[in-house]
């Protein structure tokens, strides 16, 4: 089955070759988000809990495009710059999915791009 790459006009525009969203086999895939304010694409300044916020919204609104919900995510991944941000983001993350998280990873990177503290990427099922 041939990928697709549905229009998530609500999105942050992607900063290099690669697409926010590709769809296959009944699966979405979403590429990771960071701080960026989709409306107007300046970078969200804050500490952690500020940024997973922010990153939790872009899913949302990339989520929202395509006619879904958190309910439909099945696996995350989170990329955290340091690992000691966990339970704040965790906390945070905890209010987007309540009682019936996906599955999950978390990570600690070396760095992310442009100095954020956390990226999450997404797999949802149609």
């Amino acid at each position: 089955m041939p990928k697709q790459v549905p229009e998530v006009p609500n999105a942050v525009t992607p900063i290099g070759p690669y697409s926010t969203v590709t769809e296959a086999a009944g699966l979405v895939f979403i590429s990771g988000q960071v701080a960026i304010d989709p409306s107007d694409g300046t970078r969200v300044v804050g500490d952690v809990r500020v940024q997973t916020g922010r990153v939790m919204d872009n899913l949302d609104c990339v989520l929202l495009d395509l006619g879904l919900g958190f309910d439909d995510v099945v696996k995350t991944t989170i990329f955290l710059a340091d690992i000691g941000h966990f339970p704040v983001v965790n906390e945070v993350y905890a209010e987007y999915f309540g009682d019936k998280p996906p599955a999950r990873s978390t990570v600690q990177i070396g760095a992310l791009p442009g100095g954020f503290l956390v990226e999450i990427d997404a797999i949802a099922a149609r």
